[in-house]
């Protein structure tokens, strides 16, 4: 039976409200939310996981890994960029962190997925500079570690096409979201605790931590989470089916039977091309993700005064492609297919580029051995 008490439905009714207002966020947090002490201490919070994946890249990855690591980072990229549509007009979609934790193991994720962030603020103006800590850490760092550690405890000694591991994917990505969206509330919410005007007034991000978590958990948790989840496990299964040498990488990456892995990741990569090609579906989404309205959507939705802080670090970066749009072309959806075609090619270069020079020149490590 259904707890249908007063406070029940009071409950239920704050959240639903909440829910069609708010809807979900992306958790790309821009300028102008968090305060320039917290983006730095966010900063230094995601330094040694950086560190961590730089050493565990070099230590258990060889040049051969290195298409398998960029095929991850532009993965998430792109996913990144199919927005799904919720009640209230916002949006939210998945991440891909917690597939590539279970790719590459959670370490060498932090790095792939980090890459993809941070080329997303420089050119497309999707999350902030002085923000490139936070939501590294949220989710770079989060959603890859617990997506992994839960999919391990629940995967434990079943052999790699077990079903067992779909389900521990599909859980592992759904708590590291929902982790992950817990933890932006908080960085939203303590903002106008700390920081506030003279006069009282927020200074940077004005929702309190009683709108900002369940703003941001609930609607990730039914939504984002799910479809993280969702994805994680299919594409898992597919991999399960088709490539399960691939599946070794995060298993035994020094020893993975690269040579006949690798050649199907030229599947992987079609599958890719074909999002890029069916990407202005992600333009179908009306509005923009909760806690990432600029001043003029803030004060639509009833903010009286903007926030000092936020005024004077919301433009403190003019990307050259925001939006993932290319005004030249005179038409949003060849310049959302045209944006993912420059952010792939450039996250799969940079990553491509980093990881060799880290791991060493090709085939320097297999000569060593």
């Amino acid at each position: 039976m259904f707890n249908r008490s007063p406070r029940f439905r009071i409950l239920a009714a704050y959240y639903g409200v909440l829910l069609v207002w708010l809807g979900t966020s992306a958790m790309h947090i821009p300028d102008g939310y968090l305060s320039p002490s917290i983006s730095l201490i966010m900063f230094l919070l995601v330094l040694p996981f950086w560190a961590v994946g730089v050493r565990r890249i070099r230590q258990t990855m060889t040049a051969r890994n290195v298409p398998l690591i960029a095929l991850v980072a532009a993965f998430s990229f792109i996913i990144m960029m199919f927005n799904v549509p919720l009640p209230g007009g916002t949006t939210g979609h998945a991440v891909g962190a917690a597939l590539a934790a279970i790719m590459l193991g959670p370490e060498a994720a932090t790095i792939a997925i980090s890459i993809a962030l941070i080329i997303q603020a420089l050119f497309f103006g999707d999350g902030g500079i002085l923000a490139i800590g936070a939501n590294c850490f949220n989710i770079a760092v989060v959603i890859p570690y617990i997506a992994a550690a839960v999919y391990q405890a629940v995967s434990k000694d079943a052999p790699l096409g077990a079903s067992r591991r779909l389900v521990g994917a599909a859980v592992g990505g759904w708590i590291g979201v929902t982790v992950a969206a817990f933890l932006a509330g908080i960085e939203f919410g303590i903002q106008p605790l700390l920081f506030k005007a003279a006069d009282g007034a927020p200074l940077y991000a004005p929702y309190p931590l009683s709108m900002s978590i369940p703003a941001m958990v609930v609607p990730h948790a039914l939504v984002a989470s799910v479809v993280e989840g969702l994805l994680t496990a299919l594409v898992l299964a597919y991999l399960q089916r088709s490539n399960i040498g691939v599946l070794e990488t995060a298993e035994k990456p020094a020893t993975a039977a690269y040579p006949v892995g690798l050649a199907k990741l030229r599947w992987l990569w079609a599958g890719l091309i074909a999002l890029v090609v069916v990407s202005p579906l992600g333009l179908l989404a009306p509005g923009t993700a909760w806690g990432e309205w600029g001043a003029e959507e803030l004060q639509q939705r009833g903010l009286q005064s903007i926030p000092a802080g936020f005024g004077r670090l919301s433009s403190l970066w003019g990307a050259p492609l925001a939006g993932y749009d290319v005004p030249l072309l005179g038409n949003a959806s060849l310049g959302y297919v045209l944006s993912a075609v420059i952010g792939i090619a450039v996250v799969a270069l940079v990553v491509w580029l980093f990881t060799v020079l880290i791991t060493g020149t090709p085939g320097s490590r297999e000569r060593a051995r």
